[in-house]
């Protein structure tokens, strides 16, 4: 969950990896710190924000054409200067960053302090250090050949990149369960957790495998290697970002453009997928597996937070259109149990990176069970889209602000394309009704656009609720999803304690909490279910609770009951959430401004969770 930058080459290395830090704070920031080659090694990390490092850094003499920089979310010891990285060796030759989790560092730190090895932090990333330093010293070994000894005997998860005193012209890298990528310029390379330090500098990229360890040189030079010390061919992809995706482009805030973004993330999720004029509905990664996805015992859906609510509505999806069974797993939940999982289940995972720890040993579990693997990921070149066995990338772009947004709609998008495909190759879904869905489907990004033309109506109402201490959020069907999303945004941001509940659930406990300071917000877009949601709004004004609701245009019944009311374009139900959950990530958003509340960087978490 951290992040690592690293570079070595003919430029200055101090700014390269200071950007590069800037650029990947949305993965941690507890503290950053950057070591660079200047007479000798020179380490500087700081508590708190990458702005914190700039600061303190100010004056130094930052001249270098080597460096690695880390900017960290705490996992062993306290976000403070010790713990920063990068961590050195005992003798000072060694430096290195590290994301990831060494699961045995205890008993490896008491056996290097038997051997006389000094702690200075309470991290597993310096008991590594202190293991490679053990074993090169030992045996006079290169540094490569003492990262790939010792690398064999840790238990966990690893991307790191190291630096040594005496070869001040190399970087070894590896990793294991946790991203690292090598982009490739003319006599340099720059290293990164993800693409998004390397955009501006090249568009050739390599994604580093599991086991696998890199050697570059700033001769041009790179060799890449497995534990097992079998030389590798690397493949080179081309970057497919542009520098724009990862500025703000006037917004506030990252999550503020990215809310915005969604008309044209949508629309870019079914180009080429989706046509109106021809009636179809086309996944790649479908098409390949139609007979088993069609055939199929069942479909389990692996997911954590944000996506594992998007997974909920594409069970409401495969059931109604596919007219198949469906189970939506909690990915960190599944790892641990023994579940029953076949070669005639699909397992459909869905992250946003596409580096999700859980959700990558969940795949891997399910693979051995002969499963068939269906990744739907935001990330190209992710751990888990070379995992799977087929699946589709959203192309929503870079996602810089921690809590989801347009990744979230993405993937409704695509489980939403997916089960419109499958249930009419099924039979399960008349052509009528396909060509309806498509053609709806087609007019949700114009239809989103509409919704946001409502933010100042829902900046008022952030403003009318944003200092109470506790929020419901009540749908039902499809947008009980939806309510579980809008209360997560809610916590995530702005630090309301705020639950979303199944509106019919309301009764069987959560009614106990409502009064005059309990806002209750109600999705009521459901035509299937319209006479229950009103009934609920009656409860909860008869408690005297404030209700919000978010309504199909038009509506006259709840209008008139609601304090304040949210409308939405009229669409095919199975379609609402993609417009239902939009006036809630607005509803967040200005809350948590109005609260003072750092909205990209919420405390306590990180956008890529790469570890348990």
């Amino acid at each position: 969950m951290c992040g690592i930058v690293a570079y070595v080459g003919s430029q200055q290395a101090y700014p390269i990896l200071l950007n590069g830090l800037k650029r990947l704070e949305y993965r941690g920031y507890d503290s950053a710190g950057i070591a660079i080659m200047n007479g000798g090694l020179k380490t500087f990390k700081k508590k708190g924000k990458v702005a914190e490092l700039e600061a303190f850094t100010e004056n130094i003499d930052d001249h270098s054409t080597i460096g690695i920089g880390h900017t960290r979310w705490a996992t062993h010891g306290a976000p403070d200067d010790i713990n920063a990285h990068p961590h050195s060796s005992g003798n000072g030759r060694l430096v290195m960053v590290h994301n990831g989790i060494i699961e045995n560092y205890d008993s490896l730190r008491r056996a290097l302090e038997r051997d006389g090895h000094v702690f200075k932090s309470e991290t597993d990333t310096e008991v590594l250090v202190h293991l490679i330093e053990e074993i090169q010293t030992q045996d006079e070994l290169p540094l490569e050949e003492a990262v790939r000894i010792a690398l064999s005997r840790v238990v966990g998860a690893y991307a790191i990149v190291l630096m040594d005193a005496e070869d001040p012209d190399i970087l070894v890298a590896a990793r294991k369960a946790s991203p690292l990528v090598i982009g490739v310029g003319e006599k340099e390379f720059f290293l990164a957790s993800d693409a998004t330090p390397l955009v501006e500098h090249t568009e050739k990229v390599i994604y580093l495998k599991d086991e696998e360890i890199a050697v570059v040189n700033r001769n041009g030079d790179m060799q890449i290697k497995t534990l097992n010390n079998q030389l590798q061919t690397p493949y080179i992809h081309k970057l497919d970002m542009k520098i724009e995706a990862l500025e703000k482009e006037g917004y506030d805030f990252f999550m503020h453009k990215e809310i915005h973004q969604q008309p044209v993330t949508i629309a870019d999720c079914m180009r080429g997928r989706l046509s109106l004029e021809e009636h179809y509905v086309r996944l790649g990664g479908v098409e390949e597996y139609e007979q088993r996805l069609t055939k199929a015992n069942r479909f389990i859906i692996a997911a954590c937070g944000t996506s594992w609510h998007a997974g909920l509505i594409g069970e409401y999806l495969f059931e109604e259109l596919v007219r198949m069974p469906v189970e939506v797993e909690y990915a960190s939940e599944l790892r641990y149990r023994n579940p029953i999982i076949t070669e005639e289940d699909v397992v459909i995972a869905l992250s946003q990176s596409g580096e999700t720890a859980d959700t990558l040993a969940a795949l891997e579990l399910a693979k051995e069970k002969g499963a068939l693997i269906y990744g739907i990921v935001n990330v190209v070149g992710s751990s888990i889209s070379r995992l799977t066995d087929a699946g589709s990338y959203i192309h929503a772009g870079p996602e810089i602000g921690v809590a989801s947004t347009k990744a979230f709609t993405g993937q409704v998008t695509l489980l939403t394309m997916m089960a419109i495909s499958l249930g009419y190759k099924r039979g399960t879904i008349s052509t009528s009704m396909f060509q309806r869905l498509v053609s709806e489907m087609s007019n949700i990004p114009a239809k989103v656009k509409k919704v946001l033309q409502f933010e100042d109506q829902i900046k008022y109402i952030a403003g009318e609720i944003k200092d109470r201490q506790h929020a419901l959020y009540l749908g039902r069907g499809y947008n009980f999803p939806v309510a579980l999303e809008g209360a997560l945004k809610l916590k995530e941001i702005s630090y309301i304690h705020a639950e979303g509940y199944p509106a019919a659930e309301m009764k069987h406990g959560p009614i106990a909490l409502i009064d005059e300071e309990m806002p209750v917000i109600v999705i009521a877009t459901n035509k299937s279910a319209y006479d229950k949601v009103v009934s609920n709004i009656q409860e909860v004004k008869a408690r005297k609770g404030m209700v919000i609701a978010v309504v199909t245009e038009g509506d006259k019944v709840i209008s008139k009951m609601a304090d304040y009311t949210i409308e939405i374009p009229d669409t095919e139900e199975v379609l609402t959430p993609l417009l239902s959950v939009i006036p809630l990530q607005l509803l967040s958003y200005h809350i948590a401004v109005m609260r003072g509340c750092d909205v990209d960087q919420p405390r306590n978490l990180a956008k890529s969770v790469t570890v348990e």
